[in-house]
């Protein structure tokens, strides 16, 4: 060492001493030198003569004088050393080291030494001496550098390698020695340097081996730098840069070398970047590379086919890596991060079975000197764990402990060092050891030994390390060159303390304060703001946790098993509980829930285990994580070997029998269960952990209560008063518990601990209260599920709720609800006294609650209040009669204690009272009602009026009710009085319920007032009562519902009938209507018994009819009395037209009651309408028949001024919103008729045939309804109403009831129906003759509308598919149907026509759409069949009628020929088809019958003469030729008979009528006329003349052919009545101007004479006189030829 501490004292003395020292070596060395060395002789003579001078000099100037001539003084001595003579090398090296040592020795002289040492090394020459004087040389100061340093060292090595023992170790010292003062050279110059570190460094270079150092470093910086590259290249076997010379080197003597230094001056390292970089670039890559064979080796595994054979690991280097490694961790941490991450997976690799024991347990003394550091795994966990794609390293260290510690008891594996003791279970004990049964060590004076037993391996735990400490044993064994034997136990033992020292580490980093290493690191993460500090830190803290937690699991729960140690046990389970509070405070509740559920785990039996605790998700998680390895066995037989285990390891304590649980198969409790002290020991930590983190155990409770109620249940423990438990005897007659004395006197400890848990739950915040009490309720309803099928359920869950319950009755908000819904439950079980206790448990838990003292009190506490008797009421949801009698019994109690103050609690009572079901036995009910009325009677007029709502809607429940119809009419009235308690004390409730009596206009949206509310839910229960199955209830409700409007609706707003509207009236017509629909037709004689009912109520169809017609007569009487308020509301157009759709649903219902009630309905609310506007004054005032006092008068209603006033302002609005409401009226009142008229199709399955008084009262609406939309009645409308109207009448009378509605023959007069259609069609002729010219253009389709009438009177019209018999005919064998008589309908509808046409013939709109064509057409049909019409009067009205409107109607057309070209052609038809019908006459017609009717033919042709022909200038040619075809064809008598004798025919000829016909051809034949009718004269004179000739040879070929019988009169008459015109015709064509006679006319005259001459055969008579006085006639014609003869 240096001489720096010499005190200047001794100095000048030992400055003396050494000179004479000094001078007696060189006299020695001289003496011995002079024989054999002269040279040397010489040269000690010169040094002695240079000290003799420096003798003189001043003490002080000694040494330094000796230091400049230090090289001659040394040159004797080396002079001496090198001639290797004995003796002068003894002399020159102890002589040379005296210099030395007072450090007289200069550079030049040093450099000589150490190049004379090297001379002494290599000749072996005084080892030990040499190497005495190097490390002199060395140590004392710094003047050997660089080179020189570098081969004093080489030489040191190579005397290392020498073949002496004591050479070598002492060179092996020397060297260490050597090394240690370079690098403290290094410090020390550090410590006096000020420069500043280069930062200029090239690490480039650096990479490459060099022999100079770095220029950055200061000198014994530099020679450190090249001594540590050249360690590093030879342990790498490469060849050294600075330490020239080296011949031998072994690798671990240079590991052991840079361990040392890697130790000793990790500040170097870290202070200089070149050495940093060093450790990165050499030793890092150097340790990896010399840890392959420990990689790539396995034990037992056969190597691969390569040709390269796997080296084996040598336990000397494996060892020196695994001690350098532990040094890089822990002092280069920071500065090795990404290559301390291989390290360590190398360690976690080290650990794996298949790497050789001795390795392994390496591993493990490196990972504990580790894990004692806490700011270590901290790094770990921040530097790889929480970086997103770095290798968990922390997490893979645990695992790798654990998965080690599994290894330990996988199977007795031979070769990793000890023998393991496995006890197999079938194995005799007779073959046992003396000292081992059951795996455990007994015998007199012997205690077990600790030890770990699993699966049938005994491992014995043979290692105590402090807390904090640790001692490693084979990583010391430095001169250990083949592996030592391991202990048995060694490895599993270090493996448990390495889990022990991590809990504990992890508990420090996240509970504790600031290691000592950390400090550094802490005052910089203190730089950073709090909030990020903090977040960081439990970022750190959750992943210590996640990383961790799986496989410490995994390896506490594997070891907890398998512990037989008392002590270690303890360990193992506060290391688990730490684990589990750790977890809980870091919100990692899959994490606590697994160490939970390992704790409860080993609290129970084994099967227990297998079988509850595993439904755990959290717990399975954990366990598919990481769990003990398993053994292929069948299951049963599996849980029996643990359970005999588990027994050997602990001693049993107690025998009981197991509870039955969901997971445990039927019978699988049968046997009897064993707790061992282990066990006990356990329960007590569950209980520690439940007691003192219970606020952090959340959803585990689940866990710790099932444990617990399992246990306790073994230990035979019940509860008892309060909830607490105590030992006692099993009422069934299951097997009692067996307690040994060991745990007797345990068991009160026990349950004092039970209870001081759940007491203590008083001081749980309210988040954890709520998981205890989630946990209790789950924990029962396991219970209450196993019930069903045990004799004696466990009531611990149930016992401890209300235990909890109890102590936190001052916090009652946060439990009430769980607690007591849970009870709920409870009370709904099939087991009676399970049910039993649930319910006593409510009513206690209330009345302690209610009892109670709270701040504030519970009177002023509304929501408290509620939430306390909450469950009382939700009693009223268990359908068991016990707990319903229970619960009214309980309010029965309540009534009379505390009814004066319940206040708020009313409605919750009251729900209780009307809490009803129809399963609910009569005298339940009965009892419940006696209650209401008392309440209604006794407490009305206390309860707050704004739980009078209440009241009501419970009344209404008792209504609704089906077991007793006395209680639900009694209900009904019930209700009346209710409404009159309103009504009676409305002021009170007004006041009360803060609202206004009226409400001002400018507030049309305010809300509803509290006093309507009640009147509104009055009337929506009376509204759901009258839709009850029973037709008594629904008639009661239905008159109290109406009549209480109608007596009270003059109290309500405006707004509230609204809403009376929209949510009773209409609901219930749409109830009513859907339910009536759905109604069987069946009749039924269960409901109606023994009693006779009439048969229009026999059927539920029927039943709801009647409902049906109350109710909308109901609504329809609400609307007219309640109509000047109802049309107040905004939204009464829309109210208008949903009780018309109501109406027009009804009115189309195939129930001929309910449709013909609703067309009742719906002429009521027209009348109200017309009788409103005739009475104005009292709609306006009228508010029903009850008359409110004055003062409601004056709040509720308008003033009447203003209200005329307002009435006159919006008069032109108002009746433009009535004009819409009744435009809907119309819409529904075509759609009822156009729906219910309609004509079926085909064959349906049920017919419905709408009945005539059904028909006859909607077409009677009509004139009403008219009334208020003629002022938009269009053309489209009367189409439409003309549709229903035809539709209407063509419905057919069933058979049966034709008799009573179908007039006979000799009474035939018009229907109710048909005379209703024609009032109907007079209201319209009426409005459009008054209307407007829009309305008068509908003239044309009334025509039309009625023309169809008159069709009827001759055409029934068909009604659809069905079959029907006309009127007056016989009914068939299955005739159903009877077509209506039409023939009076008709006449009437005739007689219309004729006053309609009357009056509008010059219309234009008449004219245009040529009516009188169409008229004539109609008339067509009736005047064609003539005979044939079902009454002979409808062709003689009808004829005349023609006649009439012809009479009318020709001036017309004359003076509009434009528009009545088309009628001519029809009129002529006309005339034809009546004239010369197709329908004989009857046979039994009269002669005066016939002379009528020829009388009425005769006046048609006199139509024809004076007012057509005349006129004939102004008509189509074609149709006055058609006129004249008709004349001729009806001028002559024709044969009606091919008979020669026919005596009917001749009597029934129409003499009369044929000469009129004649008479009216000669009228117009006269050849007299003026030029204009020029045209008519020739076309009737060849119109004649043609007739004549046809009639004349017509005659005589029938005369030829006839012989002598003589042809029939009618023939003879005709052939006579010719002859006689042409007589006439030839006087009248003699009497002609010859102008206006053309010669074609003479010609046809001329022609016609052959054929007269013929005649002359004629035998008649009569012919005979008419053929001479035509001849006679000719002879004016006779004339010579070329003159013509005109007569006078």
């Amino acid at each position: 060492m240096f001489h720096q501490g010499h005190s200047h004292a001794l100095a000048p003395i030992l400055a003396k001493k050494l000179l004479d020292t000094l001078q007696t070596d060189l006299r020695q060395l001289s003496s011995e030198a002079k024989r054999k060395f002269p040279s040397v002789k010489e040269h000690s003579e010169t040094a002695l003569l240079k000290v003799r001078t420096i003798v003189n000099r001043n003490e002080n100037e000694i040494i330094p004088g000796l230091q400049s001539v230090s090289t001659d003084l040394v040159r004797p001595f080396i002079m001496g050393c090198e001639t290797k003579h004995s003796k002068l090398v003894q002399i020159g090296l102890s002589s040379i080291q005296k210099l030395i040592s007072h450090e007289v020795v200069a550079q030049p002289a040093a450099e000589s030494i150490i190049n004379m040492l090297w001379l002494l090394m290599e000749t072996g020459t005084e080892e030990l001496k040499v190497l005495q004087t190097a490390l002199l040389l060395i140590t004392t100061n710094s003047v050997v550098q660089h080179d020189h340093l570098a081969k004093a060292l080489v030489l040191c090595f190579r005397l290392h390698f020498t073949k002496d023992s004591t050479t070598i170790n002492t060179a092996a010292a020397t060297i260490k020695q050597l090394v240690n003062v370079v690098f403290e050279r290094v410090v020390i110059e550090d410590n006096q340097s000020t420069k500043e570190v280069n930062g200029n460094i090239s690490f480039e270079d650096l990479k490459i081996g060099s022999k100079t150092p770095p220029k950055s470093l200061q000198p014994c910086a530099g020679d450190a730098y090249l001594l540590f590259q050249d360690l590093c290249q030879l342990v790498n076997a490469d060849q050294p840069y600075w330490l020239v010379g080296m011949t031998e080197m072994t690798r671990t003597f240079g590991l052991e070398l840079l361990e040392s230094v890697l130790t000793t001056f990790s500040n170097v390292f870290l202070r200089h970047p070149e050495f940093s970089f060093m450790l990165k670039e050499r030793v890092c890559p150097l340790v990896i590379k010399l840890f392959s064979p420990s990689l790539k080796y396995r034990q037992g595994v056969p190597p691969p086919p390569s040709p390269a054979p796997v080296e084996k690991p040598f336990f000397p280097i494996v060892m020196r890596l695994l001690r350098i490694v532990s040094v890089l961790i822990k002092y280069y941490y920071q500065l090795l991060v990404t290559e301390c991450e291989i390290f360590l997976s190398l360690l976690v690799k080290f650990l794996e079975p298949e790497k050789p024991s001795w390795q392994r347990c390496l591993t493990l003394e490196v990972l504990h000197k580790l894990t004692v550091q806490p700011e270590l795994l901290r790094s770990f966990c921040e530097s790889y764990d929480m970086k997103p794609h770095s290798t968990k390293i922390f997490r893979d260290l645990v695992n790798a402990i654990g998965s080690f510690i599994q290894s330990m008891f996988l199977t007795n594996i031979t070769g990793y060092g000890y023998n393991s003791h496995g006890v197999s279970k079938g194995q005799d004990m007779q073959g046992t050891p003396p000292a081992l049964v059951g795996g455990l060590p007994v015998g007199s004076g012997v205690s077990p030994q600790p030890a770990f037993m699993y699966r049938g391996i005994w491992i014995p735990f043979i290692l105590t390390i402090p807390q904090g400490q640790t001692k490693s044993v084979f990583l010391e064994m430095l001169d250990k060159i083949e592996p030592p034997p391991i202990s048995e136990g060694y490895g599993l033992s270090l493996a448990f303390h390495c889990l022990m020292e991590i809990v504990k580490s992890v508990q420090f980093l996240i509970e504790g304060g600031e290691a000592d290493d950390g400090k550094e690191e802490m005052v910089e993460c203190k730089k950073a703001p709090a909030n990020a500090v903090e977040e960081k830190e439990q970022h750190l803290h959750g992943e210590l946790i996640n990383s961790s937690w799986c496989g410490m699991l995994a390896s506490l729960s594997l070891l907890l098993d398998a512990s037989t140690d008392e002590s270690a046990t303890e360990s193992i389970l506060k290391s688990q509980q730490i684990y589990a509070s750790l977890c809980g405070k870091m919100s990692l509740n899959t994490a606590r829930d697994a160490f939970i559920t390992a704790l409860c785990k080993a609290s129970l039996p084994p099967h227990y285990a297998l079988t509850i605790l595993n439904t755990n998700p959290s717990a399975g998680d954990s366990n598919t994580a990481a769990s003990p390895p398993k053994v292929n066995k069948n299951a049963n037989q599996d849980a029996q070997s643990v359970g005999m285990e588990a027994v050997e390891r602990s001693q049993v304590v107690v025998v009981g029998t197991a509870l039955p649980t969901a997971s445990l198969p039927v019978g699988a409790h049968v046997g009897p269960v064993m707790l061992t002290a282990k066990n006990i020991q356990c329960m007590r930590a569950l209980l520690s952990v439940a007691h003192c983190h219970g606020g952090i155990l959340g959803t585990a409770w689940h866990l710790v209560l099932t444990t617990l109620q399992h246990l306790v249940w073994i230990l035979g423990l019940k509860p008892s008063t309060g909830g607490s438990l105590k030992a006692g005897q099993q009422i069934n007659d299951v097997s009692n518990a067996v307690i040994t004395t060991a745990i007797m006197a345990d068991l009160p400890v026990l349950s004092a601990m039970l209870s001081r848990l759940f007491e203590s739950s008083q001081y749980l915040d309210d988040v954890a209260l709520h998981h205890l009490i989630d946990a209790l309720c789950k924990l029962s309803s396991e219970s209450m599920e196993l019930a069903y099928s045990n004799r004696e359920p466990s009531l611990f869950a149930v016992a401890k709720l209300l235990e909890t319950g109890l102590v936190n009755l001052s916090r009652v908000e946060v439990l009430w609800k769980p607690v007591t819904a849970h009870l709920l439950e409870v009370c709904q079980h099939t087991h009676a006294g399970m049910r039993s206790w649930g319910a006593e448990a409510i009513t206690s838990l209330v009345k302690a609650a209610l009892n109670h003292t709270y701040d504030p009190s519970l009177h002023s506490n509304l929501k408290l209040q509620a939430a306390i008797l909450a469950p009382l009421q939700k009693l009223s949801s268990i359908t068991h009669a016990d707990i319903r009698q229970k619960q009214l019994d309980c309010v029965f109690q309540i009534l009379h204690s505390n009814g004066d103050t319940l206040l708020h609690g009313w409605p919750l009572v009251l729900g209780v009272i009307g809490a009803l079901n129809n399963d609910q036995s009569e005298k339940l009910i009965q009892n419940a009602f006696q209650s209401l009325q008392l309440v209604v009677t006794d407490f009305l007029p206390i309860i707050p009026c704004k739980y009078l709502l209440v009241c009501v809607e419970v009344a209404s429940k008792f209504g609704l009710q089906n077991q007793e119809l006395n209680v639900s009419l009694t209900a009904i009235g019930l209700l009346w009085n209710i409404a009159d308690y309103f009504y009676q004390n409305r002021n009170k409730i007004q006041q009360e319920l803060g609202g206004d009596s009226g409400q001002s206009e400018d507030q049309p949206n305010a809300a509803m007032l509290p006093f309507d509310s009640l009147w509104m839910c009055l009337f929506s229960k009376l509204g759901e009562l009258c839709v009850d199955q029973r037709p008594a209830t629904r008639k009661s409700a239905g008159q109290t519902l109406f009549s209480t409007l109608s007596a009270h609706g003059s109290l309500l707003q405006k707004d509230t009938w609204k809403k009376v509207l929209w949510q009773v009236l209409f609901p219930l017509l749409g109830d009513v209507q859907k339910l009536s629909s759905r109604a069987s037709t069946c009749k039924e004689e269960s409901s109606t018994g023994n009693i006779l009912i009439h048969h229009s109520r026999d059927t539920a169809e029927k039943q709801w009819a009647e409902t049906r017609v109350l109710t909308l007569a109901g609504v329809a009487r609400t609307f007219n009395s309640k109509r000047s308020i109802l049309q107040t509301i905004g939204d009464f157009p829309r109210a208008w037209s949903l009780l018309l759709e109501h109406i027009e649903y009804s009115a189309l219902c195939p129930n001929a009651e309910v449709s013909l009630a609703a067309l009742k309905s719906f002429q009521e609310i027209m009348q109200i309408n017309r009788d409103s506007k005739e009475k104005t004054e009292d709609t306006r005032g009228g508010r029903g028949n009850v008359i409110p006092p004055s003062e409601e008068v004056m709040c509720r209603s308008e003033d009447e001024t203003l209200t005329a006033s307002k009435l006159s302002q919006n008069e032109g609005s108002k009746s433009d919103n009535d004009l819409t409401l009744w435009s809907t009226a119309w819409r529904v009142w075509l759609n009822i008729g156009t729906l219910s008229t309609k004509a079926p199709t085909g064959k349906s399955q049920k017919l419905y045939i709408p009945s005539q008084s059904f028909l006859t009262a909607l077409v009677h609406t009509f004139p009403s309804l008219f009334h208020h939309i003629k002022s938009r009645f269009v053309a489209a409308d009367l189409q439409k109403l003309s549709t229903v109207l035809r539709s209407a009448l063509s419905v057919p009378v069933h058979g049966d009831f034709s008799p009573f509605i179908i007039p006979t023959y000799p009474e035939l007069t018009i229907t109710p129906l048909q005379e209703s259609t024609l009032n109907a069609v007079q209201v319209l002729i009426k409005a459009i003759k008054t209307g407007s010219d829009a309305m008068q253009n509908m003239y044309p389709d009334l025509f039309d509308q009625l023309l169809i009438y008159i069709e009827y009177g001759v055409r029934p019209p068909k009604y659809g598919d069905i079959e029907t018999k006309n009127f007056g005919s016989v009914k068939g064998p299955q005739v159903d149907w009877i077509t209506m008589n039409f023939v009076p309908f008709s006449e009437k509808t005739i007689e219309l026509v004729i006053e309609l046409y009357r009056n509008t013939a010059k219309h234009p709109a008449v004219i245009q759409a040529h009516v009188l064509q169409h008229i004539i057409k109609a008339f067509r049909l009736p005047l064609g069949l003539k005979y044939g019409c079902p009454s002979p009067t409808t062709w003689m009205l009808s004829i005349n009628a023609l006649l009439t409107i012809l009479n009318i109607g020709l001036p017309v057309a004359r003076k509009h020929e434009a528009d009545f070209q088309d009628m001519w052609p029809e009129l002529a038809l006309t005339l034809e088809d009546f004239l010369f019908s197709k329908n004989p006459s009857l046979p039994t017609l009269s002669i005066e019958d016939f002379q009528r009717d020829e009388t009425v033919d005769c006046k048609v042709v006199q139509v024809i003469r004076d007012d057509v022909l005349p006129f004939a200038g102004t008509m189509p040619k074609d149709f006055v030729m058609k006129i004249m075809d008709i004349l001729n064809k009806g001028s002559i008598h024709s044969a009606t008979s091919d008979s020669f004798i026919d005596t009917e025919s001749s009597r029934k000829l129409r003499e009369e009528f044929a000469k009129a016909c004649f008479e009216t051809l000669l009228q117009f034949s006269f050849i007299t006329r003026t030029a204009n009718e020029g045209s008519l004269t020739k076309m009737a004179v060849q119109s004649l003349l043609q007739r004549c000739q046809e009639v004349v040879k017509n005659y005589v070929e029938d005369e030829r052919l006839s012989g002598k019988c003589p042809l029939p009169r009618p023939r003879l008459a005709e052939i006579a009545s010719v002859l006689k015109a042409i007589t006439t015709l030839l006087l009248s064509l003699k009497k002609a101007s010859p102008n206006n006679v053309e010669p074609s006319v003479w010609q046809q005259v001329i022609q016609l004479y052959p054929s007269l001459v013929e005649c002359t055969t004629s035998s008649s008579p009569q012919v005979c006189k008419a053929l001479k006085e035509a001849l006679h006639e000719y002879k004016d014609l006779l004339s010579s030829p070329g003159h013509q003869n005109v007569p006078c």
